[in-house]
C-alpha cells in the first residue's frame, strides 16, 4: 500500500473547546483549523506535530459515529490515518488482500481529503483511515 506518512491520529472528545485548550496549554500546540463535517456528524480541530496531525473529533449528533464511539468506549484514540495516493486503487488492493472495508468508495472528509476506512476487525483492532489530498488526485 506504501503510505507516505501518518496523516493524522484521530481522538474522540466530548468537549472540543476544552480539548483544544488542553493541547494548546499543556503541549504548546496551536490549533490551526476547526471544521464541521456534517456528513460525518462531527466537528474537528487540527494540530500539527512534525509532519503528523492530531485531529480532535467532537460529535454533533449522539447517533453519529463519534457519538456512538464515545457512548460505547469513552473519549480516546479513535483512528489512525495514513496518507496515500490513488485511494481507490488502495481500497481495491486492501479488499483483494482480505481486508474488510467500511468504505468501498472514498468520501469527503475534513481538510479537503478523500477518505475511506478499513474495518478494525481486519486491522488488529485499530480503525484505520486512508486519506488522499484532493489536490493530488
Amino acid at each position: 500500500m506504501n503510505p507516505s506518512h501518518i496523516e493524522h491520529i484521530g481522538i474522540a472528545v466530548v468537549d472540543l473547546d476544552n480539548a483544544i485548550s488542553f493541547y494548546e496549554n499543556v503541549f504548546g500546540l496551536k490549533c490551526y483549523n476547526i471544521e464541521d463535517v456534517p456528513e460525518q456528524k462531527v466537528r474537528t480541530a487540527f494540530f500539527m506535530v512534525g509532519q503528523t496531525k492530531i485531529e480532535l473529533l467532537q460529535s454533533t449528533d449522539p447517533e453519529g459515529p463519534i457519538g456512538k464511539f464515545i457512548q460505547k468506549r469513552g473519549e480516546g484514540l479513535h483512528h489512525l490515518a495514513f496518507a496515500v495516493t490513488d485511494i481507490q486503487e488502495k481500497l481495491k488492493f486492501a479488499e483483494s488482500a482480505g481486508v474488510k472495508l467500511i468504505d468501498v468508495q472514498p468520501r469527503q472528509g475534513a481538510e479537503r481529503l478523500q477518505i475511506a476506512f478499513l474495518h478494525p476487525k481486519s486491522t488488529f483492532g485499530v480503525l484505520t483511515e486512508l486519506c488522499e489530498d484532493y489536490g493530488k488526485v
